[in-house]
């Protein structure tokens, strides 16, 4: 499967800046950038030669497309060239998004495809947000804090300009808002393409990295929890951090983890998700984790999914690691965790404590 990663961040924050950086790395030679028009981001000095309609060759060996209207239409495109030898191959595929853009439909157009969601594996979303205008911006705009809240990887830009205090406020705000995306300063730390490099398999090995995709220690820490024991208990909502009120900025998004040791059946499971994201979908932004399944305890299934769209789950041949336990991360919108939890306990016929 082709890994596809997610770049967005809201007006100005950079992301063609960091685009034009991270085409430099030898590694993205054979991959593919998509963006809504040539015209509108600063790539005029990679262009160098039209491949075929809608298709640019760029000097780092890159492809680079539009989306034509449907991003159905032009992720099949790129199927269609490479299954007919008209692209030797695809090592990956970058889709910046424009700054106002929900990331949530592009995760809905791999996720919910039949055919696509066989061919691609979402990599994951990779948020840049402005280290001088980032506060301002999420207090005032739903889409920039939905960039933020759905993201596997932080990426702070600007923040040499910041003014005394104002990126580290940031990065609180925004370690209280999405506590499991590691968080990077575009100007402090090395930059390559490995920042790209967000979802459950290790670039090197190969492997499944569970402990760096779901990052739960992050989240354990947050609230005080001993994650290696907990199970159905909840700390209730966040409050101020260090005098910054994430839930104002933040418009009520949480996450949190969740484990159990006790397995559920595949149908107890496909129950859980279908009454998940019926009755409240549109307030759960992310879910990804591994889950014990009672039908097949030595095979762990990977749940990803996205408000109302689940990525069809695939079964790994082995756990990863010694931890059998179920995992799941979440990140929702005005949705109290206690219902997740009391919803898993029942359909796995257990008790709350």
């Amino acid at each position: 499967m082709i890994p596809l990663t997610i770049l967005t961040g809201f007006l100005g924050s950079g992301k063609t800046t960091l685009l034009n950086r991270l085409l430099k790395d030898a590694s993205l030679r054979d991959a593919v950038v998509i963006v809504n028009e040539f015209g509108e981001i600063g790539l005029d000095h990679h262009l160098i030669e039209t491949v075929e309609d809608g298709l640019i060759l760029l000097s780092s060996g890159c492809l680079c497309c539009t989306i034509r209207g449907d991003l159905i239409s032009t992720l099949e495109g790129l199927l269609r060239r490479l299954d007919n030898n008209r692209i030797e191959a695809i090592s990956r595929v970058v889709i910046e998004t424009t700054g106002l853009a929900d990331p949530a439909p592009i995760l809905h157009t791999v996720m919910g495809h039949p055919y696509l969601s066989l061919r691609y594996r979402l990599e994951g979303v990779v948020t840049v947000v402005d280290g001088v205008n980032g506060r301002a911006t999420l207090d005032a705009h739903a889409e920039a804090v939905k960039q933020a809240a759905v993201a596997d990887r932080l990426l702070i830009s600007k923040g040499d300009l910041a003014a005394e205090g104002e990126r580290e406020a940031l990065v609180t705000l925004l370690a209280g808002m999405n506590p499991g995306a590691p968080i990077i300063d575009l100007n402090r730390d090395v930059i390559d393409a490995s920042i790209l490099d967000c979802g459950l398999y290790n670039p090197d090995s190969k492997l499944p990295d569970v402990r760096r995709w779901l990052n739960e220690e992050a989240l354990a820490e947050l609230h005080g929890e001993d994650h290696a024991t907990h199970e159905g208990h909840d700390h209730g909502p966040r409050g101020e951090q260090d005098g910054l009120d994430v839930n104002r900025h933040g418009r009520g998004i949480r996450a949190f983890a969740f484990r159990s040791d006790e397995p559920i059946s595949r149908a107890a499971f496909d129950l859980f998700c279908e009454l998940l994201r019926t009755a409240h979908g549109p307030n759960l932004l992310r879910v990804k984790g591994l889950v014990r399944l009672s039908d097949h305890p030595e095979r762990p299934l990977v749940l990803h999914g996205a408000q109302h769209v689940f990525h069809p789950p695939t079964m790994l041949e082995s756990w990863p690691d010694a931890d059998h336990a179920t995992r799941l991360v979440f990140i929702v919108q005005g949705l109290d965790r206690r219902f997740i939890e009391r919803m898993w306990l029942a359909l796995t016929a257990r008790k709350a404590s």
